[in-house]
């Protein structure tokens, strides 16, 4: 029996080392296109955010209608909202073009549309996991 044991936890400690090697196989996300856009002078990024009652109300109000909106996924939850003198960047990936659109709009509900600019980009498809 204790043989037994000795076998079953060896192939399991096989099948995790195994599973751990093929995740470490898998291609890294590859942020470097964004991280220089971000770094150009005229870039709003989120540092730039003053901490003006004003900016941080108007920034407030969109993050809560857009994590109002349940039918948004947590990439459209999570778009980084800038406001700086009233004018509001919107930064990050979402999965579709409504989704930009909607996040978009419910920016501009609250800022007015010419003070927004929409930085959203919108993720490529994953490709389908092989079972």
């Amino acid at each position: 029996m204790k043989n037994r044991r000795q076998h079953l936890g060896a192939a399991v400690l096989i099948a995790v080392c195994a599973g751990a090697s093929a995740t470490a196989q898998q291609t890294q996300p590859d942020n470097t296109a964004v991280n220089k856009r971000d770094q150009a002078a005229a870039a709003v990024t989120a540092d730039q955010q003053p901490n003006g009652a004003a900016d941080l109300k108007t920034t407030q109000a969109i993050r809560r209608a857009i994590v109002a909106d349940k039918s948004l996924s947590t990439y459209a939850h999570n778009v980084k909202v800038i406001t700086v003198n009233g004018k509001v960047t919107l930064k990050g990936p979402v999965q579709s073009d409504t989704e930009k659109t909607a996040v978009e709009k419910k920016a501009a509900e609250v800022a007015g549309a010419t003070n927004v600019t929409n930085n959203i980009s919108i993720m490529k498809p994953r490709a389908k996991k092989r079972t």
